[in-house]
């Protein structure tokens, strides 16, 4: 059995926690408290510490701490599994449970009911087609504790599969989608933790092997233009848009850099227009 208390727990919990009360016949009651993040950050087990001690105090319950990473650790970064602090001879130390989600087989989530890694269903090992994702919308539906996780859902379902294939299970329209709380924190988290390398994942996730020149020429673009390419990138049917709307960025880029350094030298001339001397007899 289990029950999703995250509403009622407010003291250290964000949008991305999730605290469950379970009870099994080996342990009895407990709870799950499921922290969820893009990649792993070092300071995730602080936090981790103290959101169990107070989960542990409100409901006098024993705590079982899980860290869910949705994308792998960038280089040089290690996977941690506890955490310890000491100051003055007193030692403090919080051991947790750590899920890569990309690891993880999709059956199990629905074979032993996993309900708070039904949102992130199209990206597990497995999830990548249709059956799983209509499995996951009947699931998530029917249960009203986690049903507000339905954008979450979607987002990584455009991931995978065509955005007609999205709306035509899920019934979502794409542009509403983008303008969720969910797309907006989860682009943003994106663009501060791994800038263009949560592009680059959709892209890989929806189109297979990259052109090898095509990261290249992502990060060559500004930082703003992200979002403009997240949103083709869910969007188009094939990699050549996506390509073809980045060459199109990196064109405007370019003429707006010309633009800037001939007017440096009294040379101003609009995007467009020839350059003096160009297009003359």
């Amino acid at each position: 059995m289990l029950d999703v208390l995250s509403g009622e727990f407010q003291w250290v919990s964000r949008a991305n926690d999730v605290l469950v009360k379970a009870q099994s016949a080996g342990h009895g009651a407990f709870l799950i408290a499921n922290e969820i993040q893009f990649r792993p950050d070092r300071r995730m087990g602080a936090r981790l510490r103290a959101y169990a001690a107070l989960a542990e105090e409100r409901y006098d319950l024993p705590v079982y701490p899980v860290v869910v990473n949705i994308l792998p650790p960038r280089p040089q970064v290690a996977i941690t599994t506890s955490y310890r602090s000491e100051f003055l001879g007193l030692v403090a130390r919080q051991d947790f449970k750590v899920v890569n989600l990309l690891e993880v087989d999709v059956n199990l989530v629905f074979e032993q009911n996993l309900v708070t890694l039904l949102p992130f269903v199209p990206i597990l090992n497995g999830g990548q087609h249709q059956a799983a994702l209509s499995r996951a919308v009947t699931l998530l539906r029917a249960d009203e504790t986690i049903a507000e996780s339905e954008p979450l859902l979607a987002f990584f379902a455009s991931f995978v599969l065509e955005s007609e294939v999205v709306r035509r299970i899920m019934r979502w329209d794409m542009a509403v989608l983008r303008e969720s709380p969910w797309y907006a924190k989860i682009l943003q988290e994106g663009i501060e933790q791994g800038q263009v390398e949560m592009l680059l994942h959709v892209l890989a996730r929806r189109f297979g092997p990259l052109p090898p020149d095509l990261p290249a020429r992502i990060r060559a673009l500004r930082v703003d233009q992200l979002g403009q390419i997240m949103d083709v990138a869910l969007e188009a049917p094939a990699l050549g848009d996506v390509e073809a709307f980045v060459a199109t960025l990196a064109e405007g880029a370019a003429t707006t850099k010309r633009t800037r350094y001939r007017a440096g030298n009294g040379e101003a001339i609009s995007p467009g227009s020839a350059a003096p001397g160009e297009g003359e007899d």
